[in-house]
């Protein structure tokens, strides 16, 4: 167990959290809370603090509503790598001086060994088997929502909060109101037990309000741009960054019908849908329309690309396993009652999608979807919905056509 640190912070002498009222958000009927066993006023709540405009209004929205909040800046990736692109320390600072402005505590902790362990090792062992892995889903599960969990416990608190753009609807995970900034999708995978000791005080909140809330209070951070891509990689080229720690295994790019047209650096370097970057172009005898890698055949260590978006098509994939976040009755995998249709999405920010879901031979799932869907890909998870009800989801293990 990460041993607890702490910055007081507790001199604020800035405007209060009332100055943060909004509409929603200060609406008595609406709590950031599971309908079941929500936090009573007063109660102790850390707040995971980012140093991003998200999360630095969360906790002063619960400060608003009577919570005696503290927050915690989590460092889970180590600077000792010799470049710029992590932005640990600029975070820290930014997460303090918000927490000086509320008069907070703010704790610090450091969980690189075990976002190592748990994460990132994982996350190499995908991209060495020839799947696309995402780490944001895995970070959420083994850390903000274990680590996190199990810190804030050391502390004498009960509940945690995130920044996440996500509601609580009856006691069951729920679409934030901001379908663009939604973010149920990387949750899926997080226990129920767990997700339900989580508060979501964006969850009713645009992002265009955080920001004039964030600014209202004269938050520095309250046009941060908002942090993209894979956290331990930042700003640097992807394949850069994973030659650091896999070999390159150079190959043949081949096309659907075998022809070889060039060689590539190594499968994990692609990913399926892509189509720059791949140095096949101007290949006689194929027209102009572009190459697309459309599959990875491990066992001859070949990329397989196509000119026909059609090769990317996929209507059904199996999941390894459903972590079931929904009412227990819709559950196709346990109740024989329950719908078998459901809607899902297998990236984030794709529209959900008609879906029917059954029982797979070797315990996973076996999804089949209505329309065909683009680049399916081993590793992604799939997400499932009904109405605005985020019901779960899995880790995609493999994908096909039937059409």
């Amino acid at each position: 167990m990460t041993t607890p640190t702490s910055d007081s912070t507790t001199d604020s002498t800035t405007d209060s959290a009332s100055d943060f009222r909004s509409d929603r958000a200060s609406d008595p009927e609406w709590n950031p809370a599971p309908a079941a066993g929500a936090p009573a006023a007063g109660a102790r709540v850390l707040v995971g603090m980012s140093g991003g405009v998200d999360s630095s209004v969360a906790a002063a929205l619960l400060l608003e509503q009577g919570y005696a909040v503290e927050g915690l800046f989590m460092k889970n990736w180590d600077e000792d790598d010799g470049t710029e692109y992590c932005t640990a320390e600029a975070d820290l600072a930014d997460a303090r001086r918000v927490a000086e402005q509320l008069g907070i505590v703010l704790h610090t902790a450091n969980f690189a060994h075990e976002y190592w362990e748990q994460v990132f090792e994982a996350f190499l062992a995908e991209y060495a088997a020839g799947r696309t892995p995402n780490p944001d889903v895995l970070c959420n599960r083994e850390i903000k929502f274990a680590q996190f969990i199990d810190y804030a416990e050391t502390l004498g608190a009960t509940w945690i909060a995130t920044g996440h753009y996500a509601r609580w609807q009856d006691g069951r995970l729920a679409k934030a109101r901001d379908g663009n900034k939604d973010q149920t999708y990387f949750l899926q995978d997080v226990p129920l037990a767990r997700l339900r000791r989580c508060l979501f005080p964006l969850g009713e909140l645009t992002k265009p309000e955080v920001r004039a809330l964030a600014s209202r209070h004269g938050f520095a951070n309250h046009a941060k741009k908002d942090s993209t891509g894979i956290c331990f990689i930042g700003e640097r080229r992807f394949a850069d960054f994973l030659a650091r720690y896999l070999p390159e295994r150079p190959g043949a790019i081949v096309t659907t019908s075998g022809r070889t047209l060039g060689t590539h650096r190594g499968l994990p370097y692609y990913t399926l849908g892509q189509r720059q970057g791949l140095g096949i172009g101007g290949q006689a005898g194929t027209g102009d329309a572009p190459w697309y890698v459309c599959a990875k055949d491990e066992p001859r260590n070949a990329l397989v690309v196509s000119q026909d978006p059609r090769a990317l098509e996929r209507d059904w994939l199996r999941v390894e396993g459903i972590n079931w976040l929904g009412d227990p009755a819709l559950d196709p995998l346990a109740s024989p009652a329950a719908p078998g249709t459901l809607r899902a999405k297998v990236r984030y920010r794709q529209p959900d999608q008609d879906v029917e879901i059954s029982p797979a031979a070797d315990g996973g799932a076996l999804l089949r979807f209505a329309a065909p869907q683009r680049a399916v890909t081993p590793g992604q998870y799939a997400c499932l919905y009904s109405e605005d009800l985020c019901l779960g989801g899995g880790r995609i293990v493999a994908a096909g056509c039937n059409a």
